[in-house]
């Protein structure tokens, strides 16, 4: 069993992209990213605090808005219309979930497709579809491929069960994977809570990705000998003897699973870093097309 060390493989692409950045800087770009978290959600505050960290580390531009939870739809719009039209701002990202009176799908339409560095726009959903060149790709399926590449996996022509529909990875992972190319060419099923004789389907799977959002759901009898299992999920469970009384588990059942496979993805430790990294990988690609 080969464990996937994705803080190894994150490393490596931050450090293609603080080059990048130098770059750019040497020319007079330097890439901006623009993060916006509506009230006070603890994990969500983490992750922004880690993605200006990692901002500032690889000497982009950052700015990070921490609104109070009563702001108002309008409000928030109003501020997405601001960084689109900021010149110093190339990435803008609201922050998800967002407080319940806050309609995310409108404002995710209101930024910039040029500067959606998520990937959620229905523009960028769209380009993802049809396999444009310029599409920006949701940052965890984007990880997951980059992964895959890095460690050698042949995707093409191998059986890919994606355990998840949710189009924040789900549905743009199964895109990704059928596209024409490196990285892609695959047989694709996409599995969720409804399908029929769950464990079956994912045994027929080559590559199992989970992200079905439960902890250790994928047992050992929902993957074949010599599959590649990429875990996705990030579950807090109890845990009385943690300090804080809590872990972080993924969708798979690490312990009965990684046995069987031939590779695997650890909780934590896998695909996390890997989705921050894509993002500045992301904020660095929309800085050059902006600038042509």
């Amino acid at each position: 069993m080969n464990l996937i060390d994705g803080k190894a493989i994150s490393k490596k692409i931050l450090q293609e992209t603080r080059l990048e950045v130098e770059a750019l800087k040497a020319h007079g770009h330097t890439p901006g990213l623009a993060v916006v978290l509506v009230g006070e959600d603890p994990a969500s505050r983490s992750y922004v605090r880690s993605k200006d960290k990692t901002c500032s580390e690889l000497g982009m531009f950052s700015q990070k808005f921490e609104l109070p939870a009563d702001t108002t739809q309008e409000a928030l719009v109003a501020l997405v219309h601001e960084l689109n039209a900021d010149s110093r701002i190339h990435g803008i990202l609201v922050q998800s979930p967002p407080p319940a009176h806050i309609d995310e799908s409108a404002v995710i339409e209101a930024i910039d497709p040029r500067k959606d560095v998520d990937g959620f726009h229905p523009i960028n959903v769209a380009k993802v579809a049809m396999g444009a060149p310029d599409a920006f790709v949701p940052c965890t399926p984007l990880g997951c491929q980059r992964l895959l590449l890095e460690s050698g996996i042949e995707t093409a022509g191998a059986n890919v069960v994606v355990l998840g529909r949710s189009m924040i990875v789900g549905k743009p992972m199964a895109m990704l994977l059928m596209q024409k190319g490196r990285g892609g060419d695959a047989t694709v099923t996409v599995a969720h809570s409804r399908t029929r004789d769950l464990a079956a389907v994912c045994r027929t799977a080559d590559i199992l990705i989970a992200a079905i959002g439960r902890p250790e759901f994928v047992k050992a009898d929902f993957v074949k000998e010599g599959a590649v299992v990429i875990d996705v999920g990030i579950n807090r469970v109890p845990d009385p003897s943690a300090p804080n009384g809590s872990k972080l588990v993924g969708d798979v059942a690490f312990a009965e699973v990684a046995p069987k496979c031939k590779a695997i993805t650890p909780v934590p430790g896998g695909v996390g870093p890997m989705t921050i990294a894509m993002l500045m990988h992301n904020t660095v690609q929309a800085c050059k097309r902006l600038m042509q």
